[in-house]
């Protein structure tokens, strides 16, 4: 029999050695012996729940363990002594341990200070899970009660079932005494009067009384019953019977996606992780998967309740249910509160190759279905808000005086409470999951998607033209390159990176070898090429061409010249990239300059800034950083979300896009127009007076400090890169490139502005000596600023340095240009202009000079981005264009205004002039037109590929003239939907008269091989539009073909073949709502534009924040994490909607779709049906 427990010393070892190390508290103690009553001095260390005391610090194997767990520590009063020794117990400060079982002794400690005595008393109570403990006896008291009410039950249940069986009997008892009764009561009849010869009319009257009463009675309740189904109430109650089925059918399918997700991934991770090489950490398993396997089990025991009730119909009772299942739900707090964190660890476990392997055989799992394990993690953030949009139906069809209502509602607001939170962190982390998603899709893997800090931008399809000498395209390549298979690639924006990618048969993407990865710190962007270049591809290609001037630091610069669609879609990504580009070297030139200007670095005067990151009264800021490294805001007033649109130290790409897309909720166009001229006109109030403090602080010093050391470091310092200031006559007229990008690269090279020489008032020319040494791609004509190609961006030549005008360089420090010139110079960005020529040399180095020139770039920046890509803002308000003209305006009278802002504002009062888009894009208006011609085409005509293609076209010209304003506030569900949302309202009625023709052309027939036939033909057009990304068509034809009246066709059905089926059934899975469309997610998620996507499920979305979450907190602030959740959906919609189809088109198909004389209504369907095939007899 054993006598004594063994335990592993080796691991004790371990483990008492590193709670020495790493430990939670440590420090020498007095114990207590319990021999003698003495007391002794141990190094104490404790690790977790477990307290090990050594002899001494220095001690490598410990003196002995205690085990915390369930015990309790407590202060404890001094010893009673003599009056000697009373002043040293004053001195001392004691605690007492005492253990939860029994036979162990206290533990008595002490230590000399007070502080350190409450620290080791809360660390140890800590330790001791005392907390856990109490919630298991709760929740074990919780579960006995609930045992007790089954058991409770059953008993009422056999007792009921008892009383049932003895009524049974007495009932039959009953009978058998009045048939004794009557049998008796015929016998005592003296005699039995009957008349033989009653009338025969007299009987046939008697026999209709009867059959009248009995129908009266029948009728009576019939009509009874008849009036309760037609009843508010029985309606009522059959669709809260409904969506309790619904309920329970979407939470068996959630445990199916917990099960997969803790039984596929998790447990085999962790034993992956236990494994002699680990591709992961148990720690980074726990930080993933958090405590899925926990809601998973919670879950299932709430389905099965759900169940159980389900037995019981059809009376439903559930708030008992949400009743127990609301003190649970506060285990989603821990998961929502660290999913982002959970992303992250795994973007970054993805770099191991072997994880990477690993993961990727998990998830070709057939039960997985295709979908990632990021999917698997975002299913519980969605969980919660379904509840909420499930408790809203059922207290819609709940009376007010129905037993369940007030639990019901006290359930809805706790979820909500709940809700809100965890809307913050989905919209936090839809843009990891975005790059995770992209990252996936590239077969060689793109490490810098694996950057949390690097956000999506816009993807889309590009064609990329080849480049030779001079940037000239080749005429014999252009026309292969017309047909758009060579040159086609895949192309994402990041607001760090630019992608460029080829797409394999397969769907899968390659990087390009050459210029795949495009930093945008080292690109220039060229919008529109040179003029007097006779074979560049602006003649050829209409203007549909740009370029990005590559110039990395350690290979020589290349050019990559890309050709859009059309001229929207070239608007779109020029100014998209543009304005990653201006972000990331505003930032770095702010930097570099306030750093020049103040010994205060820019981080850190953001970092005091205490506006920008701690929650105040009107703001309220989430735990996610932007791509400024600025944490995101989560609620704020109006005043603030303007305040942080118009701070010239930085401006999220993020951001703007949400304000431009979404401000029309919470304010007008008027008020940002009046804040961005408050800003042109006062640029002081866009930057808090104590970082401009700090910013000014050492200004003069800096002045006066010039004088003392020729070699200092802060005079010798070169401003990277600067634009040129003016070139020489022979360069040819100002080209069209990015006019208001800030081309400064923050990163240091060779060549870069020297602030050592003067600038002097009459010009700035470019230094000789320098350019041919500083770029080896450079000709040797190439020093002089003459023959810079005009093709070239304004930051494009590094290598120039800006000398007098005699030409000789004057290395002078005691006149050196200040960091406010550097900053104007780069600001300007001028490369075609005349020099700024400034009235006197204070002027160069006046900091007001610098705020303003960084205000008038913020406040065209927004206008140009608004301008650009929200143009219908400004053809629907006219008050709002006039503003922006008059404001355009005063900015070209401004005198001390640099050339390039003169440009640039130039250019947007020009992009504002224009009435009419110059692309030429065919309307739904023009094809009605055009199907009036008396010429028409049958069905069996035209061919699939021609249906298709016309499908698509009609499809893509409804899709993409909805405006995007018309998806907020949810229009399309109000009373007038159709004065609020007309195009939402024409694309649903489109949707669904394509969907009847289908319908109607195939109940033309009146064969069963021609129906058997047009079914086969339709289900073709619908797999051609899948190819053509039309899923909005491929619904339309499978909807219609799953309607009643063709479904119940058997005999037609039969006559198809079963390729045709499978096929149908797999264009059906592809356009299924099973899963909020999981399935048509994942593959948009693959597909690049042109594309037409189902607008019902980015409404069901949008209807789904809506109903989540209100646009303004209690407190009256703008919940912008929802706005920002809007706009991610809206850049999706308004990216398909860019990018148009090249398909020709053919009146004659239009003709025939359009045809709504060929459409027959539901009824009429049905009624043909029946006759085509009768109802079989019962």
């Amino acid at each position: 029999m054993q006598k004594s427990v063994r335990y592993n010393e080796g691991h004790a070892l371990f483990l008492s050695a590193v709670a020495r190390k790493e430990g939670t508290k440590r420090g020498y103690l007095c114990k207590k012996a319990a021999e003698n009553s003495r007391w002794h001095e141990k190094f104490f260390a404790l690790y977790q729940n477990i307290l090990f005391y050594f002899e001494n610090e220095q001690s490598a194997r410990p003196a002995g363990i205690y085990l915390l767990e369930g015990c309790t520590c407590e202060r404890a009063p001094a010893p009673k002594m003599s009056t000697t020794g009373k002043e040293a117990l004053e001195k001392q400060h004691y605690f007492l341990i005492v253990f939860g079982h029994d036979g162990q002794k206290p533990l008595e400690l002490r230590t000399e200070e007070e502080y350190e005595c409450d620290e080791w008393v809360e660390a140890i109570q800590q330790a001791s899970y005392s907390d856990i403990i109490i919630e298991r006896e709760v929740l074990m008291q919780k579960y006995i009660h609930l045992v007790q009410i089954v058991e409770t039950e059953k008993v009422a249940a056999n007792q009921l079932r008892t009383q049932l069986e003895d009524q049974d009997t007495e009932i039959e008892r009953l009978k058998a005494e009045i048939v004794a009764l009557n049998k008796t009561k015929e016998r005592m009849r003296p005699y039995h009067v009957y008349h033989e010869n009653e009338d025969p009319d007299i009987k046939k009257i008697k026999k209709v009384q009867s059959f009248m009463r009995g129908w009266l009675c029948r009728r009576k309740w019939k009509i009874i019953v008849q009036d309760y189904i037609c009843s508010p109430h029985a309606e009522s109650m059959r669709k809260r019977n409904q969506i309790v089925f619904n309920m329970v059918e979407a939470e068996t399918e959630y445990v199916h996606q917990l099960y997969i997700l803790v039984n596929c991934f998790l447990r085999p991770l962790r034993m992956a992780a236990s494994s002699k090489k680990p591709p992961i950490s148990h720690d980074d398993v726990s930080s993933i998967f958090l405590n899925s396997e926990t809601i998973m089990f919670l879950h299932e025991i709430f389905h099965q309740g759900l169940k159980a009730r389900i037995a019981n119909w059809p009376t439903l009772v559930l708030a008992d249910l949400f009743d127990i299942l609301l003190p649970m739900l506060n285990i989603y707090q821990e998961f929502v509160r660290n999913h982002q964190y959970s992303l992250q660890v795994l973007a970054n476990c993805k770099q191991n190759r072997d994880f990477d392997k690993l993961l990727k055989q998990y998830e070709s799992n057939a039960a997985c279905e295709g979908r990632m394990l990021e999917t698997f993690l975002t299913y519980p953030m969605f969980q919660i808000p379904r509840y909420i949009i499930t408790l809203h139906e059922l207290l819609a069809h709940t009376p007010h005086e129905h037993v369940e209502r007030k639990s019901l509602e006290f359930a809805k607001s706790k979820l909500e409470e709940l809700s809100r939170v965890m809307h913050d962190e989905v919209s936090d982390t839809e843009n990891i999951r975005k790059n995770l998603a992209i990252e996936r899709m590239i077969v060689e893997g793109c490490d810098i998607l694996l950057d949390t800090s690097q956000t999506f931008v816009r993807q889309g399809s590009l064609i990329q033209l080849p480049s030779v000498e001079r940037g000239k395209l080749s005429k014999v390549r252009l026309g292969s390159l017309s047909l758009k298979k060579e040159g086609e690639r895949q192309c994402f924006l990041f607001t760090k990176h630019f992608l460029v990618c080829t797409r394999s048969s397969g769907g899968k993407l390659h990087l390009l070898k050459q210029g795949g990865v495009l930093s945008l710190i080292d690109c220039t962007l060229i919008e529109e090429p040179d003029a007097n270049d006779e074979e560049s591809g602006s003649q050829v290609f209409g203007q549909l061409d740009f370029k990005l001037v590559v110039e990395p630091t350690d290979s020589p610069s290349f050019t990559v010249v890309l050709l859009a669609p059309s001229r929207q879609e070239k608007a779109a990504w020029t100014s998209d990239i543009s304005q990653c580009i201006d972000n990331i070297r505003c930032n770095g030139l702010m930097t570099s300059v306030f750093e020049e200007n103040s010994k205060v670095t820019v981080p850190h005067m953001i970092k005091s800034d205490v506006r920008l990151h701690k929650d105040d009264v009107d703001i309220c800021f989430s735990k996610t950083l932007n791509s400024c490294k600025v944490p995101q805001i989560r609620y704020a007033s109006v005043e603030r979300l303007l305040e942080r649109l118009t701070d010239l130290r930085f401006l999220s790409i993020d951001f703007l896009n949400t304000f431009l897309h979404t401000y029309r909720i919470f304010t007008t166009a008027s008020v940002v127009m009046d804040k961005l001229a408050d800003i042109y006109k006062k640029p002081f109030s866009s930057i808090p007076i104590r970082s401009l403090e700090l910013f000014f602080a050492t200004n003069q010093n800096n002045r006066s400090g010039e004088h003392t050391n020729d070699k200092s470091p802060r005079l010798c310092r070169k401003f990277s890169s600067p634009p040129p200031l003016s070139i020489s006559s022979r360069t040819s007229s100002p080209v069209r490139a990015r006019k208001l990008s800030l081309h400064s690269p923050i990163t240091a090279r060779v060549g870069g502005l020297d602030l050592t020489s003067p600038l002097s008032n009459s010009g700035v020319n470019h230094s000789t000596s320098q350019s041919a040494a500083s770029s080896p791609t450079s000709s040797p004509q190439g020093s002089e600023a003459g023959d810079m190609s005009p093709c070239r961006s304004p930051s494009t030549p590094r290598h120039l340095r800006y000398r007098q005008p005699g030409g000789n360089t004057v290395c002078n420090s005691r006149c050196s240009v200040s960091p406010a010139s550097a900053f104007a110079i780069a600001t300007a960005a001028a490369g075609h202009g005349t020099p700024p020529v400034f009235t006197n040399s204070e002027r160069t180095c006046d900091k007001e000079f610098i705020i303003r020139r960084a205000a008038t770039n913020r406040v065209l920046n927004v206008l140009r981005h608004w301008v650009s890509k929200h143009s219908q803002d400004f053809e629907m308000n006219g008050e709002l264009k006039m503003s922006v003209i008059c404001l355009l305006e005063e900015v070209l009278r401004d005198p001390d205004l640099l050339p390039q802002e003169r440009k640039a504002t130039a250019n947007i009062l020009s992009a504002l002039s224009q009435d009419e888009q110059e692309d030429a894009q065919l309307r739904i208006e023009d094809i009605l037109q055009m199907a009036d011609c008396p010429k028409a085409e049958c069905f069996e005509s035209l061919s699939a590929m021609e249906l298709a293609e016309q499908i698509t076209l009609l499809d893509h010209i409804v899709f993409r003239s909805i405006p995007y304003e018309s998806f907020l506030g949810q229009g399309w569900m109000k009373e007038d939907k159709t004065d609020r949302t007309p195009y939402i309202m024409k694309t649903s009625q489109h949707f669904n008269d394509m969907s009847n023709l289908v319908a109607s052309q195939i109940m033309t027939h009146t064969d069963v091989g021609s129906r058997a036939s047009s079914i086969e033909k339709w289900v073709a057009v619908a797999d051609i539009c899948r190819c053509l990304n039309n899923y909005n068509g491929v619904l339309e034809i499978t909807s219609a073909l799953n309607r009643s009246a063709i479904y119940r066709l058997k005999k037609t059905w039969a006559k198809i073949s079963k390729q045709t089926k499978a096929l149908m059934d797999k264009l059906q899975k592809t356009v299924s709502s099973e899963g909020r469309f999981k399935n048509l997610r994942e593959t948009l998620k693959n597909c690049n534009p042109p594309c037409v996507p189902y607008l019902g499920m980015y409404l069901t979305d949008l209807a789904f924040i809506e109903e989540g979450t209100p646009n303004f907190t209690e407190e009256g602030l703008v919940n912008f994490s929802k706005m920002r959740m809007i706009s991610h959906i809206i850049r999706e919609i308004r990216q398909f909607q860019q990018t148009p189809y090249r398909i020709e088109h053919q009146a004659k198909v239009t003709q025939y779709l359009l045809d709504k004389t060929l459409i027959m209504d539901e009824d009429t369907l049905y009624d043909l049906s029946l006759k085509i095939e009768p109802r079989l007899p019962a």
